[in-house]
């Protein structure tokens, strides 16, 4: 991207509503499986206070926006459960106790990627702690950021951005170098691993009646009911951040129709688990699940949906399959790697900031995860610079 020097740069805060029909935003977003449609759905649908940094150069002309939003964020939330019931019974007196208004830079619902101009973090840093103290926020956090940004990004931990840098819960990723299902079983898993699944595929298959599947960008009269499986499975994760809706599903048939792909499930014409996928540059993201826990576990659905989405996207002859954080016991057995996510975050006063980095190295919430070091490349989620990192899953501008 051609731009200023950063220093020419005027940069300002502005609701996504603003700078929806800029080219700016568009394009800055484009290469991405969730671009510009899919910040504006989150905003429109979600109940996030979604908003933008515009850039702007010397004539006003706007040249680069980053999207970001304020959020009140639990910070226990990954804790272990003392810690977690320690801040239980405070905010029985204080309920933001741990909770504050945060600044966050990148999307609500997904992974955050840097659209910012080059050479323009350092100003970045400087005007979003301006607006977090004007909004009220308490911390600045660059959000799930992919690790392929980390020499990009590297501004933020050196003075005077001073932000800790550690790695967030990572998202998981397969290569789909395989012919078929069958050839995934053989040269990815264990045999132990293989028998498993063979006997689970088995036993779902003699159950009565039997499952069938189907794909579609549109739920249409369906989606109260696959927005009821959701549900169930939001219901059952202790890390709950966006909460899906009816409007959300909606929009992104109406909106996204192009990339959204939604797999359905049925036994006896009632919806039993639900998938929403996202596809793009060949690579599918599976986002959200969905299951009916009244025969989840007799028929094995969360594995009867892998088999079945990883068969579609093989078939597709797609390149990757791409995996949202979370349930990494089954992925490690699965033979997935880890796609590693960092945070960067800094409170937007500078004597806070310096009183508090030495301790702020110690947030990640990778520590409630320790199935995360038995990964063959676990080494990556190191943010000390001597692990391999991953690019991001589509090369940013």
């Amino acid at each position: 991207m051609n731009c200023p020097a950063a220093t020419t740069l005027r940069l300002r805060l502005a609701s996504v509503a603003e700078v929806r029909e800029l080219p700016a935003w568009r394009e800055g977003m484009q290469h991405l499986a969730k671009d510009h449609r899919y910040h504006e759905i989150v905003a429109d649908t979600l109940g996030f206070d979604c908003r933008a940094v515009v850039f702007e150069d010397t004539a006003g002309a706007v040249i680069a926006i980053q999207p970001c939003f304020l959020v009140e964020q639990d910070l226990v939330i990954a804790s272990p459960r003392p810690i977690r019931a320690m801040a239980a019974s405070i905010r029985r007196l204080f309920s933001s106790f741990l909770r504050p208004k945060i600044l966050m830079v990148g999307c609500a619902a997904g992974e955050g990627h840097l659209t910012a101009p080059a050479g323009s973090i350092e100003p970045t840093q400087d005007a979003l702690k301006k607006f977090a103290r004007e909004s009220g926020a308490k911390l600045i956090v660059w959000k799930d950021v992919p690790a392929g940004y980390r020499e990009s990004l590297r501004a933020l931990k050196q003075a005077p951005a001073n932000c800790a840098h550690v790695a967030s819960m990572p998202a998981t990723r397969l290569p789909l170098e395989f012919t078929s299902f069958d050839d995934y079983l053989a040269r990815r898993l264990s045999h132990a691993m293989r028998k498993n699944l063979r006997r689970k595929f088995k036993a779902t298959a003699a159950a009565a009646p039997s499952l069938t599947m189907t794909v579609t960008n549109d739920l249409g009269e369906e989606v109260d009911e696959a927005l009821g499986l959701y549900e169930q499975v939001f219901a059952r994760s202790r890390m709950q951040f966006e909460h899906l809706n009816k409007p959300f599903l909606q929009q992104l048939a109406a909106r996204m129709s192009d990339r959204v792909r939604f797999f359905l499930w049925r036994q006896e014409g009632r919806l039993v688990a639900f998938s929403l996928c996202f596809v793009h540059k060949g690579v599918i993201y599976d986002e959200y699940l969905g299951l009916d826990y009244r025969v989840a576990l007799d028929l094995h659905l969360y594995f009867i949906t892998f088999r079945d989405v990883l068969t579609w996207a093989i078939e597709q002859k797609l390149a990757a399959y791409h995996s949202t954080p979370l349930n990494y016991e089954p992925k490690l057995r699965l033979g997935f790697d880890l796609h590693p996510l960092d945070l960067y975050f800094a409170f937007p006063w500078a004597g806070l900031n310096r009183l508090a980095r030495p301790f702020m190295g110690l947030a990640s919430p990778t520590g409630a995860e320790p199935v995360l070091a038995q990964f063959a490349n676990a080494r990556d989620m190191e943010t000390n610079g001597r692990g391999r990192t991953f690019q991001p899953a589509s090369s940013p501008n």
